[in-house]
């Protein structure tokens, strides 16, 4: 079979390299030149374990091409994947142009039947409006071609995406027509044979499940986050409550770390596209505005923790930030914590070093040089007074700490992640605050 896949981003040059790793022959289709060229080259344009060695493979196999225009490939493939973005619109609703301009280029040149899938998180009733750009452009050509549209949501971590798109908990497949059903149980095929969980739903049941389960997870984020702030002032401890509430079955442990809130390219503009969803329909989604705020003032408990400690006092402070990115094994800093911290400092009129495994160059395409990078934790570390821990690499887990604080100013340390023993730190003549402890 035949596939294109529609943007190559993280979830479309996923789906495209895994696709043909799986098989298929795959083309993999972005208006941005510069990006189809690196992939040409066999050169992900984004960090993502694992892929390059696939990417690179697949390429040499002749299961994947890269081209700069769908109108090139259209008569040649059964499938059409839409992985384009969909980036938060100033009301917080998703907006939809790319999905569009996607379904208007398929209406103005295909000439058989074509199954047009939405991979992209779409609000529900998108696929609605691709079916009708689609059979727009086809009543200006005068013609009459049969197609048939899907949902089929992404479900793949930034981080371990390979990994969650080969072995997925579930695939969501929202039909409408038998023959669609038909076309994405062969495309699943194989997860089918290896047991994974194929569910078919009706079209806006599938759009619905990839927003609910983005909401749930931001929702039990900041409720942790909460709890953990109470937790300071009862004087509980929140790794212990953690334990205790996650050990209940009908609540589990995942999604219960308490922290300095989420970020990524997913659960912020999902949160707030749900919310604008309903009240496009006239409901209020009261526990969701309170997640999103809950989120937003958690991403200011870190710098309100330092500027305690040192008594409203912070002009001239170097602080010392180890992570970047808003979770480990990504390069991604949409909504990253770090950026919301760092403009707190340097608003408090600190001096801001930061290091970061692979996030250093994006950072500086966002804020340039009004921070100073450095190389590694402890030069990081130097003349400090004060570090902040704020991604959890796991580099950063094991610390010599005689040596660190030899090299800083003050021997203080703000867990945003709660990584740390804090025992081992304050046997080691460390001032340590951590996140509801």
């Amino acid at each position: 079979m035949n596939i294109a896949i529609v943007g190559t981003g993280y979830v479309g040059l996923v789906t495209g390299v895994c696709f043909s790793e799986m098989g298929f022959n795959v083309t993999c289709v972005d208006v941005d030149e510069k990006k189809i060229a690196m992939l040409r080259q066999a050169q992900s344009p984004i960090f993502e374990p694992g892929l390059p060695a696939l990417l690179e493979k697949n390429i040499n196999n002749r299961r994947l091409q890269f081209t700069t225009r769908l109108v090139d490939v259209i008569d040649d493939v059964e499938v059409v994947f839409s992985a384009v973005g969909t980036p938060p619109d100033e009301d917080g609703s998703a907006d939809l142009q790319y999905v569009l301009d996607v379904a208007r280029t398929i209406g103005q040149n295909i000439k058989k039947y074509m199954l047009v899938i939405t991979k992209s998180t779409v609000p529900v009733g998108t696929a609605e409006k691709v079916k009708k750009t689609i059979n727009e452009e086809l009543e200006k050509r005068g013609v009459k071609v049969e197609f048939d549209v899907a949902s089929n949501p992404e479900f793949l971590k930034e981080g371990s995406a390979v990994n969650d798109f080969m072995h997925p908990d579930r695939v969501v497949c929202g039909v409408e027509s038998e023959h669609a059903r038909k076309i994405l149980e062969l495309i699943y095929r194989p997860f089918i044979l290896n047991g994974h969980q194929v569910i078919i739903t009706d079209i806006p049941s599938a759009e619905m499940i990839k927003y609910a389960a983005n909401a749930m997870l931001a929702t039990r984020i900041s409720f942790m986050n909460e709890i953990a702030n109470l937790c300071e002032r009862v004087g509980a401890n929140v790794d212990m409550v953690r334990k205790g509430i996650g050990s209940d079955t009908r609540i589990g442990s995942k999604f219960l770390y308490p922290g300095i809130g989420y970020g990524g390219s997913c659960f912020p503009k999902d949160v707030k596209a749900l919310i604008k969803t309903a009240e496009e329909n006239g409901q209020t989604l009261q526990i969701l505005k309170a997640v999103e705020d809950v989120n937003i003032h958690q991403k200011g408990v870190l710098f309100e923790k330092v500027k305690k400690y040192y008594h409203d006092d912070l002009k001239g402070k170097t602080i010392a930030i180890l992570g970047l990115s808003f979770k480990p094994n990504t390069d991604d800093m949409r909504e990253a914590p770090a950026l919301a911290l760092i403009d707190k400092l340097l608003e408090a009129e600190c001096n801001v070093k930061a290091f970061d495994p692979t996030a250093m160059t994006e950072c500086y395409r966002r804020i340039g040089d009004s921070i100073t990078y450095c190389n590694d934790l402890y030069e990081t570390a130097t003349d400090a007074d004060a570090l902040l821990l704020v991604t959890e690499w796991p580099e950063f887990r094991i610390i010599n700490f005689p040596k660190l604080k030899s090299l800083m100013k003050k021997a203080v340390i703000f867990d945003g992640r709660n990584i740390y023993n804090p025992e081992e730190v304050h046997l080691n003549g460390f001032d340590y605050f951590a996140i509801g402890k």
